[in-house]
């Protein structure tokens, strides 16, 4: 009697040690559910995109929520929740240089983000779109046949632009205005002039949420 009076006590010190260890766990990663609705996982994003001295423009593009984690770190007794997204991203953008106009382009691209936000809202995010265009526009232009000088329509050319960002921002929960950014921006221009342009130029904008109804 005595011999099967102890296994419910061995049990309750198993299970005991056991929810000790979980929750003395420095890390802990746990899936976040995610917005069911389309509208809920998008947002808009609008911003200012250049090199400052040379060429400005303007851009535009959306973002939508793939997947998103939460990993919670346990420091010195303190509580640190990270949530980490992967967002498909498209963009597009028009820059020219305001005073000579002998840059001036148009660009779209398409790919993926990561963006890490801690309990803060501060943001990291690393955004690469190996799907890029760009069009450049030329000033006025004719080329000559024979005896004849014709103006050239749309002057310019086309170029494969990826492109790979790295920046920092803001976010603001339940807000239309949802977000900023500050992002670095490197996107090569192959096949120009037989070799590859690299551009490197700045964005600073806001993202948008519309379903927010908070102001």
């Amino acid at each position: 009697m005595r011999h099967k009076s102890q296994v419910p006590v061995f049990l309750l010190f198993l299970c005991t040690t056991l929810n000790y260890g979980q929750n003395t766990s420095k890390d802990q990663t746990s899936e976040t559910r995610l917005p069911e609705h389309f509208w809920d996982r998008t947002e808009f994003k609008v911003g200012f995109v250049g090199t400052v001295f040379w060429s400005n423009g303007l851009s535009v593009g959306t973002e939508y929520l793939w997947k998103e984690s939460g990993k919670t770190k346990i420091r010195k007794g303190n509580e640190r929740t990270n949530t980490h997204q992967f967002l498909f991203n498209g963009n597009l953008g028009f820059v020219t240089n305001f005073s000579s106009k002998t840059d001036t382009g148009v660009y779209t691209n398409f790919g993926l983000t990561w963006r890490r936000t801690n309990k803060k809202g501060k943001q990291f995010g690393i955004e690469l779109n190996p799907l890029g265009y760009y069009r450049s526009f030329l000033p006025e232009t004719y080329e000559v046949d024979g005896d004849s000088v014709d103006r050239v329509f749309l002057p310019g050319r086309g170029f494969y632009s990826p492109s790979l960002s790295v920046g920092i921002g803001k976010q603001r929960k339940g807000k239309v205005r949802s977000g900023s950014y500050f992002n670095i921006n490197y996107s090569p221009r192959f096949n120009y002039n037989a070799g590859i342009l690299p551009t490197f130029f700045l964005q600073y904008g806001f993202r948008f949420n519309f379903k927010n109804k908070k102001q």
